[in-house]
């Protein structure tokens, strides 16, 4: 996976986990320790799972795109 510019509401969960460090401190904040863990992960957006886990989707999005100059 090499994706550049923002992340966005569509990219999977999984997938920022390979963005390093940083972006897992986030998400372990926002969603929980195990959210990488999860089967789901693999499938999910980051739209959804902010969704599911009671999140504002947009303030999950500009946290790790601040984080990681993304933005």
């Amino acid at each position: 996976m090499t994706k550049t510019g923002p992340i966005t509401r569509d990219w999977l969960i999984g997938d920022i986990r390979e963005l390093g460090p940083e972006a897992n401190k986030v998400m372990d904040k926002v969603f929980g320790p195990g959210c990488f863990g999860c089967p789901n992960s693999k499938t999910k957006t980051i739209e959804f799972g902010a969704t599911v886990h009671g999140k504002d989707p947009d303030a999950v999005l500009k946290e790790l795109n601040e984080v990681l100059g993304r933005a």
